[in-house]
């Protein structure tokens, strides 16, 4: 026992106390032994899941080898996809990757922020406010391939004529040049917002919750109005959640399969122009390993492995903005 152990026993024992409440009790065997199969446990589980990474990595580059060798970084750039000849090129499908996410994010951020405020300030009954989280809640457990359906038979002809009419007054623009006849980049885009708003509200919703009921006080009693408490406060006190929510929605869009492979028309060949069909990487995958053979196996284990290389991109993009945002705010 030490001084001071023995000092508080001392006192103990002075005011009348039993020395047992100061003595410093020895740990038994049993619990020095769970707390090293606890630590050791927590260790094995996370080796098992940065194994199990790293042998999906590994898996992926071996496929995508003879495509590596064969194509170089000409299959990042090239467009040409062409089983016939054995000619292979991503950028299609990465270009339609990133756009479709890219905007799709550029459109649900606001939307899924502004929802978030809407029910966690105040600003409608409590009751309304469930009713509207859990209707987002119960957005985000929809199947995607019942979102492709929805997608294909409801909102594609719903937004049609608007997609014409951007056609019409947009059409000198390369973005807007092509006629729209059903599936494209834009219904695509569409879909993808329905399907990480959820991700994005449900996230900054806890975000916002989470700030401490102290700065809101403070910022009312400084006088400012509810909306300069909101933008100038409680935003800036849950943005680094919110970006991270975002990103997490991001990843989400990039690798997202089914629903975009039914809307997006998977077409081949590359177009600047939103409203035509489109494709992306998980897209293409999905239509054609099935009846791959040969290099073209490789060539979409190649468009696979930039797949998470984008991905892992932007993970590591969300932990930096995510970390710095935290030091700032």
């Amino acid at each position: 026992m030490s001084r001071d152990s023995a000092s508080l026993v001392e006192a103990g024992v002075e005011a009348g106390l039993r020395p047992g409440l100061y003595s410093l009790r020895r740990r038994q065997p049993v619990e020095k032994l769970l707390d090293h199969g606890f630590r050791y446990l927590t260790m094995a589980l996370a080796g098992l899941v940065a194994t199990l990474l790293l042998g999906i990595l590994l898996t992926v580059f071996s496929g995508a080898r003879e495509a590596i060798a064969a194509f170089g970084a000409r299959f990042l750039t090239s467009s040409a996809w062409d089983p016939v000849n054995e000619q292979y090129g991503a950028f299609t499908a990465i270009y339609g990757t990133l756009v479709s996410s890219l905007l799709a994010l550029l459109i649900a951020v606001p939307l899924g922020v502004g929802t978030a405020i809407f029910i966690t300030e105040d600003l409608i009954p409590q009751s309304l406010r469930d009713a509207i989280g859990l209707m987002v809640e119960l957005l985000a457990a929809i199947p995607s391939v019942v979102l492709g359906l929805w997608a294909i038979f409801v909102m594609e002809p719903a937004i049609r004529p608007l997609l014409q009419l951007s056609h019409k007054l947009l059409g000198w623009t390369p973005f807007f040049a092509s006629v729209p006849q059903g599936p494209g980049m834009a219904p695509a885009v569409v879909i993808l917002v329905v399907m990480i708003l959820p991700i994005i509200t449900a996230i900054a919703r806890d975000a916002l919750n989470q700030v401490p009921i102290e700065l809101r006080q403070g910022a009312y009693g400084v006088g400012t109005t509810r909306w300069g408490a909101i933008f100038s406060v409680i935003l800036p006190a849950a943005i680094s959640a919110i970006v991270g929510g975002v990103m997490l929605a991001l990843g989400r869009a990039m690798g997202e399969t089914m629903a975009v492979t039914m809307i997006i028309g998977n077409a081949l060949n590359f177009s600047v122009s939103l409203l035509a069909p489109a494709n992306t990487i998980a897209s293409m995958l999905a239509n054609q390993f099935g009846e791959a053979d040969g290099i073209q196996v490789s060539a979409l284990m190649y468009a696979a492995l930039i797949l998470m290389l984008l991905t892992f991109t932007v993970n590591v993009a969300a932990q930096w903005i995510v970390r710095r945002l935290s030091l700032r705010y």
